[in-house]
């Protein structure tokens, strides 16, 4: 048995989708558990949706929601065409978000972003499995809310590992012995309520190792728009090179700093069993991508991690005492409570540096909360630049015509938070 994750890039069309299915197929003597993302930027566009709601702006929200409907439904009915069954399946997930939308909220945005933005997954893999199923695949869907449970903390649910082991085991591991294709939704689970809930941005790979942990399968292959790992964006950098081989450790460092290659959470449940996972190519699947062990590496090349829209916020002590242990201790506790972590920090004697990702409804709420015990001070649209693996002259060549206003070291990684030289 393996597991197989696509991104939203790889069904972003009928044609992509057409493809997803020729890679599905070329493994029929397997059993597969399929686990698929949003299609192409439905995320973002369901984001928008879910502040058009919760900020009144009722008709927004229903027309954009009205603008996906319509994507969804053109891309099955290209697919499957007059596929009536297809259609209200799809009608169904539809019916769950617009009668929400014409409520008034009454509970936190991120409790509403989870419930809209969930559909999404929901679209897609319904497609897929309509498609497979036109093409003689013998495919059930599986609703992952049912499997994957997880706490309240919506938007970063946190899994409750030992109900969703007991639900693959006694709800999917069954359908194996009659079907050869599950497919189900990355990113989301609910609560044992049934509230839906999301695993954290780009949270679908870590939902394929769940089950690839769970079931257990023999893989995961993570099928991207990119040959392999490469150790830089590509897209930022054409002369980024291909990683064809990388151990667990240094794919969770490379995540831990915000690599877009793999979601942090991912690689533990693949470790704690040994299990390899391949990052392939969907463009082209017979190149050999990268594979990710337990087996140490050679020497690597600089691996270059740029993370932009940060924020530098300056939490000062207000009568010059050091901050030091109970000042500190209580900043971290907002940093739990506002559910921001820092990215960077620094102390001095009575202030304490950090650098966050931006994201300002987020980083206002923080910075109000930490004003009642320090002076604070935000800087924004600041860069922060992590290489592995450095070397001076990499280090010369991405800090070139910009200010660092934050810089710390070990032997193998160096971090620079960088301000743009105007």
């Amino acid at each position: 048995m393996k597991v197989f994750k696509f991104g939203g890039a790889s069904i972003n069309s009928d044609d992509r989708f057409r493809n997803t299915a020729r890679i599905i197929d070329s493994v029929k003597e397997d059993k597969l558990m399929i686990v698929i993302s949003a299609m192409g930027k439905t995320t973002n566009a369901l984001e928008t949706v879910a502040h058009d709601f919760f900020e009144g702006r009722r008709e927004a929200g229903l027309d954009g929601f009205e603008v996906l409907k319509k994507q969804h439904l053109e891309v099955l009915e290209s697919l499957v065409p007059s596929d009536e069954e297809g259609k209200q399946q799809l009608q169904n997930v539809f019916t769950e978000i617009e009668w929400l939308l014409h409520d008034k909220p009454v509970r936190t945005f991120d409790y509403y972003y989870d419930q809209i933005v969930c559909c999404g997954e929901l679209l897609s893999s319904l497609i897929l499995q309509r498609f497979l199923h036109s093409q003689k695949m013998n495919c059930r869907w599986v609703d992952a809310r049912d499997i994957i449970r997880t706490d309240n903390n919506f938007r970063e649910g946190l899994v409750d590992w030992e109900v969703t082991a007991s639900q693959i085991s006694g709800r999917i591991k069954p359908l194996f012995d009659t079907t050869d294709i599950i497919i189900t939704q990355g990113f989301i689970g609910s609560t044992d309520e049934n509230e839906s809930t999301t695993l954290g941005r780009e949270g679908s790979d870590y939902t394929a190792a769940i089950f690839t942990n769970l079931l257990p399968a023999e893989s995961l292959t993570i099928w991207k728009d990119v040959d392999a790992v490469m150790n830089a964006d590509p897209r930022i950098f054409p002369e980024a090179v291909k990683l064809t081989a990388l151990s667990y450790t240094e794919v969770i460092e490379m995540a831990y700093y915000g690599a877009q290659v793999i979601h942090p959470k991912t690689i533990k449940p693949l470790q704690n069993h040994n299990i390899p996972l391949f990052v392939k190519s969907f463009i082209d699947p017979t190149l050999p991508g990268s594979v990710i062990s337990h087996k140490s590496m050679p020497a690597l090349p600089p691996i270059i991690v740029l993370k932009e829209k940060q924020v530098m916020m300056r939490f000062s002590s207000k009568d010059f005492s050091f901050v030091e242990d109970k000042p500190v201790e209580a900043l971290h506790k907002i940093f739990g409570e506002v559910r921001m972590k820092p990215n960077l920090t620094q102390n001095a004697a009575i202030s304490l540096l950090c650098c966050f990702d931006d994201r300002p409804e987020k980083t206002d709420q923080l910075a109000a909360a930490a004003a009642e015990m320090f002076d604070v001070t935000l800087e924004r649209d600041l860069t922060l630049l992590t290489v592995r693996h450095y070397d001076e002259a990499t280090l010369r060549k991405m800090t070139e015509g910009k200010t660092t206003l934050l810089e710390q070291r070990t032997p193998e990684t160096a971090q620079m938070l960088m301000r743009r030289v105007s």
